[in-house]
């Protein structure tokens, strides 16, 4: 059987959901010796809300670390990218409190997600795991693009000029509406982006490189640099990857001569990874957008409620919510005893125990499994049936 058919099958509740994500938490830093874990994680499946990295974030990572007291760390990371100078804080953060910093990629980390992960002195990652290229996104009217196809696009412009000794007309409104200041600062975006890799690499991941395994000979601090800043190169270049949201994997890291941990041949470690993944979407699935956390303590980012708790305060003893059937449509009112039982209010019919809510008018199922969860994390109460 999968994980997420198990878990499902066990019917967690959102206590046990979080005691179940601790208890792989304190399993992971057990296999990786002890090293300390924080887990900075979004649902990237999420529209509606700030999932990137921003300036929002450095204050629960800083409250999070400060539970923290070990000298290694492990950083548990899925981000659709964001802030490049944000990642850069954060990071500081890190390296300033640790000797010793992985990065853990379990699901997906692109952008500046991918740029974090360069100043890993370890990355883990497995054949589902992605990595994503750097180049720097721009947004000029109400488009968003990349920095490097628009300097190579200028680029192609200025040639057919040169070579043609006239411009075409049809370039004409394309230039009007970027300024000289625009292009330096799309060419700033991307040295930006190039100069944080290259001297993390080379700082960070590269720091216990001390001899080529090919030669046997010692290996420079310009040997180091200038690998470093061809990988960084290599992520940066749009005209290689095409898209700014591509998957980069294991071989093509492989294939850029960048060691990377590939935790799925250590099946403990890969297990329990995996086991927190799970459990983390399923976390998602509650309205929970963001997650920062470590096996003793958890800081979340809530969208606003989708189940409305009686229209009462967060004290309130039941939590009424109208499911619709969607096979012949009738809705029923559901009431969820928060904490304790109470007596059913008129018109309700109580929460199933077994989450699997039988419709009264045909008799259909419907699986409410999601919707306790919901309910228990907005109420910090658990659903008694």
């Amino acid at each position: 059987m999968g994980v997420y058919s198990e878990y499902l099958d066990r019917q967690l509740s959102f206590p046990d959901l979080t005691a179940e994500r601790k208890k792989q938490l304190r399993r992971i830093s057990e296999l990786r010796g002890g090293r300390d874990i924080l887990v900075f994680a979004a649902d990237l499946g999420e529209s509606s809300a700030r999932i990137s990295i921003g300036y929002e974030d450095l204050l629960p990572i800083n409250d999070q670390l400060a539970n923290l007291s070990g000298t290694a760390l492990d950083l548990i990371l899925e981000t659709p990218g964001g802030s490049g100078e944000i990642a850069e804080d954060i990071v500081r953060l890190l390296h300033g409190k640790y000797a010793e910093l992985g990065v853990i990629i379990p699901g997906s980390a692109k952008s500046a997600g991918t740029i974090m992960a360069m100043a890993g002195d370890e990355i883990l990652m497995e054949p589902a795991s992605a990595l994503g290229p750097i180049d720097a996104q721009l947004s000029w009217q109400g488009k968003v693009f990349s920095a490097h196809a628009l300097l190579e696009g200028m680029k192609k412009i200025k040639q057919e000029v040169e070579d043609s000794g006239s411009l075409n007309r049809a370039y004409i409104p394309i230039l009007q509406g970027i300024s000289p200041g625009e292009l330096q600062s799309a060419q700033n975006a991307l040295d930006f982006a190039e100069s944080l890799v290259t001297n993390w690499l080379a700082r960070y991941k590269f720091k216990n490189w001390s001899e080529h395994s090919s030669t046997g000979r010692p290996v420079t601090e310009e040997e180091k640099t200038a690998r470093a800043e061809e990988i960084a190169l290599h992520l940066c270049d749009h005209s290689y990857w095409l898209t700014h949201g591509r998957s980069i994997k294991l071989d093509d890291f492989e294939a850029m001569r960048l060691r990377i941990t590939d935790y799925s041949k250590m099946p403990e470690l890969a297990d329990v990874i995996r086991r927190y993944h799970t459990l983390l979407q399923m976390t998602f699935a509650t309205r929970i957008y963001k997650v920062f956390e470590t096996p003793e303590s958890q800081i979340y980012r809530y969208l606003p409620p989708q189940v409305p708790l009686s229209q009462q305060p967060v004290e309130a003893e039941v939590a009424i919510l109208e499911t619709r059937c969607g096979k012949c449509n009738v809705t029923t009112r559901v009431q969820a005893n928060l904490g304790e039982s109470r007596p059913l209010q008129e018109g309700c019919v109580p929460f199933p125990p077994d989450n699997k809510f039988r419709c009264p008018g045909c008799g259909a199922e419907a699986d409410l499994s999601d919707m306790r969860r919901q309910i228990e994390a907005q109420s910090k109460k658990r659903v008694i049936s």
